[in-house]
């Protein structure tokens, strides 16, 4: 780009011939190989109708949604916590015998 003091340079066109393009028609294409009926997909193209399935959280065929060893170990610790305070608050004098070593409570 050479230096021009008085005059600017015009920027650079940019044209793009446009293709026809029917939406409708390709979602039928689309919903027509997602039931098997015609026209092989693009290993993309099932990738991304995989995707677009589970982000929507639909079920694949064959496949199921498991409840994770993960998932149940986190669910038995907030269980187990959650259980654990109750029992503490209602059941035992643990909480009197916290005020008191605070200055809050009666002393007995």
């Amino acid at each position: 780009m050479r230096f021009v003091i008085f005059k600017t340079p015009k920027p650079k066109r940019f044209h793009i011939v446009a293709r026809y393009h029917d939406p409708e028609l390709e979602r039928m294409r689309k919903r027509r190989a997602e039931m098997g009926y015609e026209e092989a997909v693009s290993r993309d193209e099932e990738l991304r109708m995989k995707m677009r399935r589970r982000w929507k959280g639909e079920q694949e065929e064959g496949e199921f949604q498991s409840f994770g060893i993960s998932k149940r170990i986190s669910f038995l610790v907030y269980a187990t916590l959650i259980l654990g305070g109750v029992y503490l608050i209602f059941f035992t004098d643990f909480i009197d015998k916290l005020l008191m070593i605070f200055g809050v409570g009666k002393v007995k």
